[in-house]
């Protein structure tokens, strides 16, 4: 079993900055794409941003040029760094991971718990 874990949210004023982690453990054999998604109330679950084990890097429309994703392969973590943040980016941040077992046939995706970030004055 593979274990996710976020960290880094909190409050923060329109204009600020934050940097969320996501580190997955436990049983892992190989973590192919990680990625952040975040979701409010009521609302489905979007994608923010996505980094493949080789570093190919895709965001939404919505953050291009203020969010930064990026990833420490030996640590199997990865980071979302977050600039002149707006309240619309205010949800709760879910970092997924897509991971090859050494027996499965293709990518398992894992959750974590969530890390709740608010933009407001």
């Amino acid at each position: 079993q593979v274990q996710v874990a976020e960290s880094g949210g909190g409050l923060v004023q329109p204009g600020g900055s934050l940097r969320l982690s996501c580190a997955a453990s436990g049983n892992i054999f190989i973590v192919n794409t990680m990625a952040w998604y975040r979701q409010t109330p009521g609302k489905q679950r979007d994608l923010v941003a996505s980094i493949t084990r080789g570093s190919v890097k895709k965001y939404s429309d919505s953050v291009k040029g203020r969010f930064t994703i990026s990833r420490d392969n030996a640590k199997n973590t990865i980071y979302l760094q977050m600039d002149d943040l707006k309240p619309e980016d205010t949800a709760v941040y879910y970092c997924n991971v897509q991971h090859l077992g050494r027996y499965t046939p293709g990518d398992v995706p894992f959750w974590g718990q969530g890390t709740q970030v608010t933009v407001s004055s």
